[in-house]
């Protein structure tokens, strides 16, 4: 079990910054079979492997297995987020979250995200020069949460969370021992400040809404505010309301950013893939004026865009590993996995798995023309009841930032050194810096 609260947490941790997770737990898959016991951030834990292990987790009965994440995590989001809640609580915050996020609501906020994205083109795309991918692509999907998820306009309490969250996320996966200097630390003072703020901006959308000088519908937290139940009582507190938009802030900033960078790494690195998402795009900016912005007819229309996404999602997934925990006493395996112990699997080992997906290393969007054949084998957003709800965002957002950087831009890599290691998202060694150039005949962006 390794030693003390420590256990093997530190191990995992190296080989995830080295970029050798995958193998560290293959390791133990070789060692030990797909089901073994070690200790994780201070918690006695169980790892499974497997499109079955995968299975397992994601249509276990919500009385045998619980959102439980490592107390890093939970310290840091607070304990009602979405991640943490079971039951009733986790069916009640989710089809609040979903009033939102489900893509008969988000059709309306395309154009906004189009706005946003051809803003942040504006400023820091235009010309030619050289940038680098990675902070860019975080700052515009923080740009863009802000916006449509908390509804804050560009300004000092913009810039002041964006350099809160930085923080937040260093210390996400670490060992939860509070002193001073410590990742854990620093990340839970962070924390506490960004929750005020959000707090803050909570009671003034109530109060603009309770004045009916504001809708509902301009922003998750104004949509939360807006639930009631049939005696017109709130249906979520405002503690839950601050977890779970932060929750949603979190989990959207990274894993965004994080597939639109491997994105532009890929079209650099592969002309013929390039070649055709520019043709899909073109062929849709055809169809639109410079002043036109995009709609959800058009996103329908991305089909191969949305392929090359999703084998890269397959190859380079931005979530490594998940946690859960046992409510009683289970069976799995032929073995019991007693109450209260802490459940690990990296749900994305089998997206790389050669039984599965044929030459595993080797990028080929034509994978996913017919849909995934094994079950639970492609799991870049969760499975069963627990899917991501903000998977539609995530591919409005998505489709939407290439389709104005292959009509607008050319560009190629600027160093040799594309390597990234994992902490705990990926992130590249430099960035990713790459050398744009705007095409003399681009005006889809212009603002």
């Amino acid at each position: 079990m390794g030693l003390p609260i420590i256990g093997h947490s530190l191990g995992l941790l190296k080989a995830m910054r080295t970029n050798k997770g995958e193998k560290w737990l293959q390791e133990k898959v070789r060692k030990y079979g797909p089901i073994s016991k070690l200790s994780l951030f201070g918690k006695p834990t169980v790892f499974l492997h497997g499109p079955a292990a995968n299975k397992f987790v994601y249509t276990c009965d919500g009385n045998a297995l619980a959102n439980h994440q490592p107390a890093s995590i939970r310290r840091i989001i607070g304990e009602k987020n979405l991640f943490e809640l079971s039951r009733d609580d986790h069916k009640r915050i989710r089809e609040a979250l979903m009033t939102f996020l489900k893509p008969d609501a988000l059709k309306q906020y395309v154009g906004r995200m189009d706005g946003e994205i051809r803003t942040h083109l504006n400023k820091h795309w235009e010309g030619e020069q050289e940038i680098a991918v990675m902070p860019l692509m975080k700052t515009l999907t923080f740009d863009i949460i802000c916006s449509i998820i908390f509804g804050i306009e560009r300004g000092r309490r913009r810039d002041l969370l964006a350099q809160l969250f930085q923080k937040v996320m260093e210390g996400m996966l670490s060992v939860p021992i509070n002193l001073p200097f410590t990742r854990f630390r620093g990340s839970l003072q962070s924390s506490a400040k960004a929750k005020a703020i959000i707090m803050e901006l909570t009671h003034e959308k109530r109060e603009a809404l309770e004045k009916q000088g504001s809708s509902s519908n301009q922003d998750l937290i104004s949509c939360l505010l807006g639930i009631r139940d049939e005696n017109n009582l709130p249906v979520i507190s405002d503690e839950e309301i601050v977890d779970n938009a932060f929750t949603v802030m979190i989990a959207g900033y990274d894993t965004s950013s994080i597939l639109l960078t491997f994105l532009v790494r890929l079209l650099a690195k592969d002309p013929s893939v390039y070649a055709k998402v520019a043709h899909e795009q073109e062929e849709i900016a055809k169809t639109k004026g410079p002043d036109k912005l995009l709609t959800w007819d058009d996103l329908a229309n991305m089909k191969y865009t949305w392929r090359v996404a999703t084998e890269t999602l397959r190859m380079y997934p931005p979530v490594f590993c998940s946690f859960r925990q046992t409510i009683k006493d289970i069976e799995y395996g032929g073995y019991l996995i007693p109450k209260g112990w802490q459940v690990f699997w990296a749900a994305c080992m089998t997206q790389m798995d050669d039984n599965i997906y044929p030459d595993p290393s080797k990028f080929d969007p034509s994978r996913f023309e017919q849909g995934t054949k094994t079950p639970f084998s492609f799991v870049a957003f969760g499975g069963g009841a627990r899917i991501c709800p903000g998977n539609e965002f995530a591919r409005i957002e998505t489709l939407t930032m290439i389709h104005y950087l292959v009509t607008g831009f050319t560009w190629k890599l600027s160093t040799k050194d594309d390597s990234f290691c994992r902490d705990p998202m990926p992130a590249f060694n430099q960035g990713l810096p790459i050398i744009i150039q705007q095409k003399s005949s681009a005006t889809p962006y212009d603002a």
